[in-house]
């Protein structure tokens, strides 16, 4: 058995390297101008694969940063709107209870007025309870079931907190975090009676049954105290809607910063681009026509 063995000659295997050459730049341009990028495989710039990946991981994770604090503003702007709402109660509250602590007003109106705290109660029960895309707001970790429920024949109307302690956090773009909720029991139902909203509440709507005027007027003040210490809790949304305010801000130049550097990485230039995908060509057709012009001789030629 006879084994042939073929192989190019030095000029012919330059010429195809240099055709091979020619045609992955031909390839690689017309990926640029295809894909709009300049890195799509890692043979592409392996010196620049590190950046590219550490840039795209910052950037996702500013988006999902941002993300997280477009959901979480909505839930603080709903959380403060409800506060709002309360402290405005309990100034109802207050000026029905100067109303009923009026030594001209009767037995008969103070029950009128306590059957408008036994609504105001209600109500703050209400927003202790507000909810936000199947969130309870108020009721820490616990935030699928309510906080509070009422009863206004019972003794203590408003029960015991059914919620948990609240242990939400946001990260911010700097990398640090943000405490951004407090519970109902802390806002309405402190251990400080002078803090409890509920509680005083509850207690001037007892003193004006019982056509009480010393228990009125003690009462009164609890409430006007618990006022003040709601509108304090009030403060600490402002604070954190502010934060989450300029964290926002912060990310969006981050992010656009971040873009700008994974541009300058990845993208192509398309001009040079097109500019090399037509040099390829010509080059290409140049070799070939060069090749085409070259002597064949071959074994036969020198035995004729």
């Amino acid at each position: 058995m006879i084994s042939l063995i073929s192989s190019l000659d030095p000029a012919s295997l330059s010429f195809l390297n240099g055709l091979d050459q020619i045609q992955r730049r031909s390839e690689r341009a017309q990926r640029e101008l295809t894909t709009g990028l300049r890195l799509n495989t890692l043979s592409d710039d392996p010196a620049q694969v590190a950046d590219l990946l550490v840039t795209r991981a910052h950037l996702d994770r500013t988006t999902q940063i941002d993300a997280n604090l477009g959901q979480v503003k909505a839930e603080v702007d709903t959380s403060e709107g409800a506060l709002e709402s309360a402290a405005k109660l309990l100034d109802r509250a207050q000026s029905l209870g100067t109303q009923g602590q009026s030594a001209f007003t009767t037995a008969e109106s103070r029950v009128q007025i306590a059957g408008e705290l036994g609504s105001i109660l209600q109500q703050l029960v209400g927003l202790s309870n507000t909810n936000i895309q199947g969130r309870y707001v108020f009721s820490g970790d616990s935030d699928q079931k309510a906080a509070y429920s009422i009863d206004l024949t019972q003794a203590n109307p408003t029960g015991v907190y059914q919620g948990s302690a609240a242990t939400r956090q946001v990260q911010l773009p700097n990398g640090s975090v943000l405490a951004i909720s407090k519970t109902a029991q802390e806002l309405f139902d402190s251990s400080n009676p002078q803090q409890n909203v509920f509680q005083s509440i509850n207690n001037l709507r007892t003193a004006l049954l019982n056509n009480d005027q010393t228990a009125i007027g003690n009462s009164l003040s609890t409430v006007n105290s618990a006022g003040t210490y709601l509108n304090g809790q009030l403060a600490f949304y402002g604070t954190v809607q502010n934060q989450i305010s300029d964290a926002q801000d912060s990310g969006s130049r981050l992010e656009t910063q971040l873009q700008a550097e994974l541009s300058g990485i990845q993208d192509a230039d398309l001009t040079q681009a097109i500019t090399e995908f037509q040099q390829a060509g010509i080059s290409q057709q140049a070799a070939l026509q060069s090749r085409a012009k070259l002597p064949h001789t071959s074994l036969f030629d020198f035995l004729a």
